[in-house]
């Protein structure tokens, strides 16, 4: 008996990185099972036939009767002509399976309607032990009905073999079969073949995709690199009909002309002419391609990113008593501006929080000096000093005024208050209120953090980062936020180098970065979802500043206050998924089988 040999091993399974073989320098295991049963999990093996084959040369086979541990059905016998007496002294199938995975390994496996014979071995796999069985799979009924579909009545291997001339008449005996389904894969990768199908993964493909005409016209893609970057569909008049990013763009590219099943995607690629590709040295450029590529051309097929979001700012009116106003631009009519921020929405919501906390009027009409209008309940509920009614003058209501500006540097108050003013609420029982509050607070933590990373990412006309993993080195060339460069390369490259946890954390002279493919306008300010992709980038590692053209500055009061909000409500959005998933059932569900099985073991 040789070796176990677990088919799981990397260094003996084909991966989708090395499907470049030509399938005639492929070796290929054909397998049939016999079995008890349709079912593998109550039913068992009783045969095993393999037939290892490459070039259309027959390199090997495998014949083997297997003891089932139970009777098998007297229709089974009818059907396979295997009865007890048959198998009474075959080897279990625990020792079978060791030659049967030696003999899968490396291959390809193929079978006729190969999920239900690679059901049934990963169910013996599992139950002698081994590791999960996750061969490349070819699957010669999948194949037929995609070569096939008009030319015979039906695709059961019998059928097959008559129509392709097989040598060998399937009997419904396992060596027998596994040697017609053999001819049977060579008369499809003949037809294959015609439909310029080369390779196993055109073949495996070839099983998925819509139609002969989609799989023609993976023509289109045959070039594209395996490599980060971003692409364009275009139709016959060069118009873009859609923009898309990948981390590997043969890979990514392929799978429209096979593996997407959207009516969508058919549509669009019915329009498509040419399909263009730019490699990138990072993911976060090709990222950036998109977004910028997407808001130019406003591909149709694009749904997301089309509308960039305008930004708003909250300012406080130029008037004897300035109120707070959401504006898309602060002009010479506005004071203390705080933004921007990424749509009316999130302004709102600090407007709000600000008039929670703070005695700022919010009615509309423009206060003279000398008032002589009514107050509103606002004053009776001491959330508003009256200047209308002339309670409070403009020396008094000024104190507020000044409040709110230094909010923009210091939000530690505006915090403070709203969560006074939710425990206030809890201690009353007005739950759903305090809840509101509680809710409010983390919306404006986590939008004035916001702030305050793009505040320093535009602050320089060019600033250089730096951000190292385990494996990868990337720089950025930033002005006023814009990405206008990025590099990558491994780390072996340049160890240490640039990282603040290394002994020597001291980055290298930056490079003047070579002129981008597409430059950007000097003037051009970046959007704020460009912004949000280079801060999300900033926060994936560790990042290092190479070189900045003037003295970063940022605001350190209220720091503390808005980071213990932001990871509050992190912590509370994890109970929250935990207490979910308790409810509906699904963490005991998840949990059941792993107790079952340390029952088993005990």
């Amino acid at each position: 008996m040789g070796p176990v040999l677990s088919p799981s091993d990397p260094a003996q399974q084909l991966a989708l990185d090395d499907l470049g073989t030509p399938l005639i320098a492929t070796t290929f295991v054909v397998v049939d099972l016999e079995t008890t049963g349709l079912h593998a999990d109550a039913d068992r093996i009783t045969e095993v036939g393999a037939v290892k084959v490459r070039g259309g040369e027959v390199l090997g086979e495998l014949r083997s009767f297997v003891h089932p541990g139970r009777p098998i059905p007297p229709a089974i016998t009818a059907i396979t002509g295997i009865t007890d007496e048959v198998v009474a002294d075959a080897p279990a199938i625990e020792e079978v399976l060791d030659h049967v995975l030696a003999f899968l390994r490396g291959a390809v496996f193929v079978a006729h309607n190969a999920s239900f014979d690679l059901a049934f071995l990963r169910a013996a796999a599992g139950r002698a032990g081994h590791g999960p069985l996750e061969p490349l799979v070819v699957d010669t009924a999948r194949l037929s009905r995609r070569l096939l579909a008009d030319e015979v009545r039906d695709h059961r291997l019998a059928t097959l073999a008559r129509y392709l001339h097989a040598r060998t008449t399937p009997e419904h005996r396992a060596l027998s079969d596994a040697r017609a389904t053999v001819d049977v894969l060579h008369g499809l990768l003949e037809r294959a073949g015609s439909l310029g199908a080369t390779t196993v993964e055109d073949l495996i493909e070839l099983t998925r995709a819509r139609s002969h005409r989609d799989f023609r016209r993976r023509s289109l893609v045959a070039q594209a690199p395996r490599a980060c970057g971003v692409y364009r569909f275009l139709d016959e008049r060069d118009q873009t009909l859609y923009v898309g990013k990948a981390t590997d763009l043969r890979a990514r590219l392929r799978t429209y002309f096979g593996q997407d099943p959207r009516r969508r995607v058919a549509a669009m690629l019915r329009e498509t002419s040419r399909v263009t590709w730019v490699e990138t040295p990072t993911l976060l450029e090709a990222e950036v391609r998109e977004l910028r590529a997407i808001q130019a051309d406003q591909p149709r097929y694009n749904r997301r990113s089309r509308t960039p979001r305008i930004p708003r700012w909250l300012v406080c009116t130029v008037e004897p008593f300035p109120r707070l106003a959401v504006v898309r631009q602060p002009g010479p009519r506005h004071q203390h501006p705080i933004g921007p921020f990424d749509g009316a929405r999130t302004a709102t919501a600090v407007r709000e929080a600000i008039e929670e906390v703070l005695p700022i009027r919010t009615c509309t009409p423009r206060l003279r000096r000398a008032q002589d209008h009514p107050a509103c309940v606002l004053k009776e509920l001491g959330r508003c000093g009256a200047p209308c009614d002339g309670s409070q003058d403009a020396a008094g209501y000024a104190t507020v005024v000044a409040a709110v500006a230094a909010l923009a540097d210091d939000p530690s108050p505006l915090l403070s208050g709203l969560r006074r003013r939710m425990h206030e609420q809890a201690d009353r029982g007005r739950y759903e209120r305090a809840r509101e509050l509680r809710d409010l607070t983390w919306q404006v933590a986590r939008a004035l953090w916001v702030l305050r990373e793009h505040a320093w990412l535009c602050a320089a006309d060019e600033l250089v980062l730096q951000r190292r993993s385990d494996d990868r080195q990337e720089t950025l060339w930033l002005r006023h936020g814009r990405l206008v460069h990025s590099e990558g390369r491994p780390v072996s490259a340049a160890p240490g180098v640039g990282d603040p946890t290394s002994p020597d954390p001291r980055p290298p002279e930056p490079a003047e970065p070579p002129e981008p493919a597409e430059p950007p306008e000097p003037a051009a300010a970046p959007s704020w979802e460009e912004l949000e992709l280079v801060r999300a980038w900033a926060a994936g590692g560790r990042v290092a500043l190479v070189s900045t053209t003037v003295a970063l500055q940022a605001p350190v009061a209220g720091g503390r206050v808005l980071a213990e909000a932001i990871a509050e409500r992190r912590q509370t959005d994890r109970r929250v998924r935990a207490d979910r998933q308790l409810l509906s059932g699904d963490k005991v569900r998840r949990r059941a089988p792993a107790s079952a099985d340390r029952r088993a073991v005990g």
